[in-house]
């Protein structure tokens, strides 16, 4: 693919590292941010970076040099001009994308694909404000992008084959794994991720076990690389609580999404996680963390139970046409490193035992956060699996 210019709005954390990777596969870069501190502090967290790498000998010190070089920081959305793609990663509040798009189309050519980095609003109403909306597409990249793998495409109900397309051949050439992902709440990943953290709180809640026993439970028995209170502490509380509530608003109140009052109050408390030196766990320099209670038929209890729920989800997720199977297992093994695709897990437990399980959860609660996916039951019936 030839090297387009590239533009990127935004020069937070999300924003300087789009820029790094756009950067590194060989695009000049015009990076913009209307707050001159943060474009500051983005230019020297990224010389830093690719000194960093220099240093380590993962560059050369030429490299580390062109990729730096390449980026150039402005505070003016007209230096967007000569780009063929904006990747927007600003406040996710869509009254402020609606006007920044609308004063975007009006600098940049007619070609410009316009692109947002939203992780949780809809695309469509992104591009409702252009006059020619086809040129709207979702590219979700993951924290740190120029670490993490994956990266969701999201064509609105406006975008043109074209645009979907070209994002995802441009994103594909950075070295990344693209999904395409329906416009619905939460895509593919922050949409089946929801049980990770919710019906680890309800666990919590109804103190069947301390935060320590479930993070114990889902890495020594799950095999997951963090915890659910070790995570929701990483990405902090207030963020992943915020998300949550625009998932639950953005289903219509479904209560599979509900948020738990616990997270409210840690949030509300300044109880952020490692941010804030305190969330779930202390982070206070001579802080110890708590141990769990390591109890075998207990932990395979929890396992289990929040398992079960990320497989439906994930079922349900196939069931709606969000995304093919293969980009849902690929999305939370890549994206949020999970150590299995959800649906090929199910395969391996047996599709009969996972609905069994959640049939038990929705006779005992009677609650409809606990409704077994209609394909779950319809592979169970038909005897299939996933793959």
């Amino acid at each position: 693919m030839d090297k387009i210019e590239v533009g990127v709005l935004g020069a937070g954390t999300m924003g300087s590292g789009i820029a790094q990777v756009a950067a590194q596969s060989g695009h000049k870069v015009i990076l913009v941010d209307v707050n001159e501190s943060a474009l500051e502090k983005a230019k020297k967290s990224l010389h830093a970076i690719t000194s960093r790498l220099v240093e380590k000998g993962k560059w050369t010190e030429a490299f580390g040099n062109e990729v730096f070089g390449r980026i150039h920081f402005s505070t003016q959305l007209e230096d967007f001009a000569k780009t063929e793609i904006v990747i927007e990663a600003i406040i996710e509040n869509i009254e402020v994308k609606h006007k920044v798009f609308e004063k975007l189309e009006k600098i940049v050519s007619n070609e410009c694909i316009l692109a947002s980095n939203t992780s949780s609003l809809s695309i469509a109403s992104i591009g409702s404000v252009l006059t020619n909306p086809e040129r709207i597409v979702g590219i979700h990249f993951f924290n740190p992008a120029p670490l993490m793998p994956l990266v969701e495409i999201i064509p609105a109900v406006q975008t043109s084959e074209e645009t979907t397309d070209f994002s995802k051949s441009l994103i594909d050439s950075w070295g990344k794994l693209t999904v395409l992902a329906k416009d619905t709440p939460g895509f593919i990943v922050n949409r089946v991720a929801r049980p990770f953290y919710g019906e680890a709180l309800r666990i919590y809640e109804e103190g069947i076990a301390d935060f320590a026993t479930i993070d114990w439970a889902m890495t020594e028995l799950g095999g997951f690389r963090m915890g659910p209170f070790t995570l929701m502490d990483y990405i902090g509380n207030d963020v992943n609580y915020a998300v949550t509530e625009s998932v639950f608003s953005a289903f219509y109140y479904d209560p599979r999404y509900k948020p738990s009052f616990t997270q409210k109050r840690h949030a509300e408390a300044g109880f952020l996680g490692r941010k804030s030196g305190r969330g779930y766990y202390s982070y206070a320099v001579d802080a110890e963390l708590p141990e769990p209670t390591v109890n075998e038929s207990l932990g395979q209890v929890i396992k289990d139970r929040i398992l079960c729920m990320l497989i439906n989800e994930a079922a349900d997720a196939l069931f709606l046409n969000i995304a093919s199977k293969e980009d849902i297992d690929t999305a939370m093994t890549k994206g949020v490193n999970y150590p299995k695709g959800l649906l090929k897990w199910a395969d391996e437990i047996g599709l009969e035992k996972v609905l069994s399980q959640l049939q038990h959860l929705f006779a005992e609660y009677g609650e409809d956060r606990y409704r077994p996916s209609p394909l779950l039951k319809r592979m169970v019936r038909e005897k299939q699996t996933f793959y």
